[in-house]
């Protein structure tokens, strides 16, 4: 798929937009009070694959934690902040990589100026999120509700107060828990600017109906060639965000790290417990990084013929199974060896 032409944007180490890859993002849900358990966190969002970690940081107190967790971590850092002009300022000289404010809710143009001119100065993009629950009085009045043209116009009028400084190091997010109305706004975006966009479904669910909206609304745009990077919101650990970003991208064909799998829904031939099998699988190769397609199917019929472009993979007999690859057969195994097995194979591969 050919994706959208956009500005390119440094991200401390990270590049987002151009012709970089799409970047996958989470956020600590630890109190900002607590900097021992924000630096463990990122830590492990660090070793799942984000490729950027955004913090909240609602007051001066929790701008240290940008130094704490920068000294820990190697990806970029985001500084979430709220209306107060004086936290961005003073994040971005604790070496913050990035700062999502939204410039409309700062107050006045000096205040914006001086945000603007310090991000420039030090090289910080912004990153302006809007939502349906936070359009302007004027632009609500305009549409007379909250529509994806709405949430468009918002986001650019944003970035107009940046524009007006000759800051145009923006990135763009119009989130919605609506996925028809998300996708819309984000459409209309690509349309009107040149920006890269951030995509996400907020509010979207636990971990079940989250991922199965996001997959749907990120997916979309996606597969439309639109978005430059994303955030799988849950409301569950971060941790699963990153997972679900990466299988996300993994499925649509636009990351090749790690394990893609390739499994049956089983049926009354299935002679082993493949359910489980599958599951047991996906858990222990999560953090392979190999790129590799893995078949894990329920019988001989259905398993080296219909998965003959897998890499490797298990096709289930009757309390034992057979290793193939490409499909063709190397071995049968009992089943209690045949997870073991499939895995010494994909780890000399």
């Amino acid at each position: 798929m050919k994706r959208r032409d956009t500005k390119k944007i440094a991200v401390g180490n990270t590049f987002i937009g151009g012709d970089s890859d799409i970047t996958v993002q989470s956020m600590l849900n630890i109190p900002s009070t607590d900097t021992e358990g924000s630096v463990r966190q990122a830590l492990e969002l660090e070793k799942a694959g984000c490729d950027i970690i955004r913090i909240a940081v609602p007051d001066m107190q929790a701008v240290r934690l940008i130094p704490a967790i920068k000294k820990e971590v190697s990806v970029p850092i985001v500084a979430d902040i709220h209306f107060d002009y004086r936290i961005a300022l003073e994040s971005a000289a604790a070496g913050v990589d990035k700062i999502r404010i939204n410039p409309g809710n700062i107050g006045s143009d000096d205040r914006v100026k001086l945000v603007a001119d310090e991000c420039r100065r030090r090289g910080i993009p912004i990153r302006i999120g809007v939502n349906s629950g936070s359009l302007e009085k004027h632009i609500l009045e305009k549409y007379g509700r909250p529509a994806p043209e709405a949430l468009c116009e918002s986001a650019l009028y944003h970035a107009s107060l940046l524009e007006k400084f000759d800051f145009d190091n923006i990135v763009l997010s119009m989130k919605s828990s609506d996925v028809a109305f998300m996708k819309r706004a984000y459409e209309l975006a690509a349309e009107k600017c040149s920006y890269p966009l951030h995509l996400g479904v907020t509010e979207a669910g636990t971990e079940r109906m989250g991922l199965i909206k996001s997959a749907a609304g990120i997916g979309s745009l996606l597969l439309e060639g639109i978005g430059d990077t994303i955030r799988v919101s849950l409301t569950d650990e971060p941790v699963k965000e990153v997972y679900a970003a990466r299988d996300i991208l993994k499925a649509l064909g636009l990351s090749r790290a790690g394990i893609k799998f390739v499994s049956c829904p089983t049926c009354g031939r299935t002679r082993i417990n493949l359910i489980e099998l599958a599951k047991q699988a996906e858990e222990r190769l999560r953090d392979c990084k190999k790129n590799l397609t893995v078949a894990i199917m329920g019988c001989v019929v259905n398993g080296p013929g219909e998965a003959r472009e897998a890499d490797i993979g298990i096709a289930g007999g009757d309390g034992s199974g057979l290793i193939f690859k490409k499909g063709e057969m190397i071995r049968k195994v009992p089943e209690d060896k045949l997870l073991d097995e499939l895995i010494k194979e994909i780890e000399l591969m």
